[in-house]
Parts: structure tokens; C-alpha cells; sequence
């Protein structure tokens, strides 16, 4: 018997650029309305006790935050219909785990994070940061897949990955190749978390979507960038094979117009038949 309403596990990931901000701007209707029965959110930027009641601890949702110690910055929670089993905030590094960039917690029969990664800066310590987080995560997410197929479990990391794997993920990747987010040993690592024999995981929108450009997960707030659609797929489900086997449908929330947007961002919802 499924242990999830309907037969499914619907699961949506969103960088809020603010949660409280996002919040005024029609996150709070849109949480009211959603149907996931997760909800993965990056660059909270806020503490639990800056959060308004219904954005924060909304009734019918399990709630974790696991904001950054450096103040307004980063931050990662977990929303969850049913009470988790367990709930880790990071990943075992003592450089990164006070940075607010990962939270894991256990339901029936699949684990589910929030990440995320550093954006980076090419040529700068921010990059090099990135780097390192990188190196670090991966060896975390080999070992946690490792344990989760011991435990008869599934894995499923969600959240703003700060890098666009293929030319089909940015609309104008010929003008990016030098830019953090499209480097080649970015891109290359993130094979590196996809390939069968490394990693082990898959890209599951993109498993759904082979043959498309995007769809498209951030857009600039500068010119018409969003219009435009020149966009950026750097919102990922990642998933152990097995989980991303029953994904049978995966989409990005855009908004209907600019106006409309409550983050730069956009949720990415994906629905797993169980």
C-alpha cells in the first residue's frame, strides 16, 4: 500500500530569493494553493522567528529550517505534509555545515534534501568555495546513496545547484562558457553526480524532458531577461535511479507574467507514482 496520498509523492523546489519578501509578493498564496506534499526552499535568508506564522509554521505542514550563521544569508527548509523520522541539518563538514545550504529528513521509504549550492564567482575565493563544497558533496551524496540502498530507501535531492550542465539548460550558453554556473569543471562534476558508475544519480526533469531547451528555472531580473526567456535550468530534482523511474511528470510553475513573480526563481514540481 502506498504511504502517500492519491498514490503519489508530489515534490516542489523553489530558491525564494527571501523568504519574506517572497512572502509579500504572492508566496504566501501560492503555498496555500500547492498540492506537493514536500516543499525543498533555498536562500530562505531569514531566522524562524522573522517568519510570519503562516509562511513559517503554516498549519498542516512539518517545518524545518536550518538558516546560515552568518545573518541574512543563504538558508534552506523543509516542508513536509507528514512528520519526518529524522531530520539532519547539513552533510558532516565543519566548513559548511553552519552555512544554511543543506537539510535532509527521512519519510517512508525515501530520504529528501534541500540544497543549495554556492553560487561561485569565477576567479575569485567565491569560486574556490564552490569548489570545495563541491568535493565535499560529492563523497556526501555517494555515501548517502550507499546507505539509503542498504536501508531499502530512496534518495532525492532537490534545490538550487548553481550550475547549468548542458547548453540545453541556458538560453545563451555561448555567451557563459567563462561564467560561473557553465564552467567546464563545473559541468563536468555534475556528470560526475549523474554518471552510473560514479555518482549514481539522475537529472530527473531533464529525464522527463530529453529533447528541449529548459524549461528554464531562473531568470535575471535585469533587461527582459524573464520575457525573453533567457533563462537559466539550475533547479534540479536529482534522484537514485529507482525513484526517478516512477516520475511521471515534472514541470517548472512560471509565472504568467513578470509582475507576477515572487522570486527570480521558479518552482519546480515533480510528481513520483508510487
Amino acid at each position: 500500500m502506498c504511504r502517500y496520498r492519491a498514490g503519489v509523492l508530489t515534490v516542489t523546489s523553489v530558491n525564494v530569493n527571501g523568504l519574506r519578501a517572497a512572502a509579500k509578493k504572492g508566496f504566501a498564496e501560492w503555498l496555500a494553493g500547492t498540492d506537493a506534499d514536500v516543499l525543498c526552499l533555498q536562500e530562505v535568508r531569514a531566522e524562524p522567528k522573522q517568519l510570519p506564522g503562516h509562511v513559517g509554521a503554516p498549519e498542516g505542514w512539518h517545518v524545518v529550517h536550518a538558516p546560515a550563521a552568518a545573518k541574512g544569508r543563504a538558508g534552506v527548509s523543509l516542508y513536509t505534509r507528514r512528520e519526518p523520522d529524522r531530520v539532519r541539518v547539513g552533510f558532516g563538514s565543519a566548513e559548511f555545515d553552519g552555512s544554511g545550504r543543506y537539510v535532509e529528513a527521512d519519510l517512508p521509504g525515501v530520504t529528501v534534501a534541500s540544497l543549495y549550492l554556492p553560487s561561485g564567482e569565477a576567479g575569485t575565493e567565491r569560486q574556490d568555495e564552490k569548489l570545495r563544497f563541491m568535493g565535499e558533496f560529492l563523497a556526501h551524496l555517494k555515501g548517502l546513496r550507499e546507505r539509503a540502498a542498504a536501508d531499502g530507501r530512496e534518495v532525492l535531492v532537490c534545490g538550487d545547484w548553481n550550475i547549468a550542465h548542458q547548453r540545453a539548460d541556458l538560453r545563451n550558453w555561448r555567451g557563459n562558457t567563462k561564467s560561473s554556473g557553465f564552467l567546464p569543471e563545473e559541468r563536468d562534476w555534475l556528470s560526475q553526480v549523474l554518471a552510473p558508475e560514479a555518482g549514481g544519480y539522475v537529472d530527473v526533469v531533464r529525464a522527463l524532458h530529453p529533447d528541449v531547451e529548459g524549461p528554464y528555472t531562473w531568470w535575471s531580473y535585469r533587461g527582459r531577461a524573464f520575457d525573453n526567456d533567457t533563462g537559466w535550468r539550475i533547479d534540479l530534482h536529482v534522484a537514485t535511479p529507482g525513484l526517478a523511474d516512477r516520475a511521471v511528470k515534472g514541470y517548472v510553475e512560471r509565472a504568467a507574467t513578470h509582475a507576477e513573480r515572487w522570486s527570480d526563481h521558479a518552482p519546480v514540481t515533480v510528481v513520483y507514482d508510487l
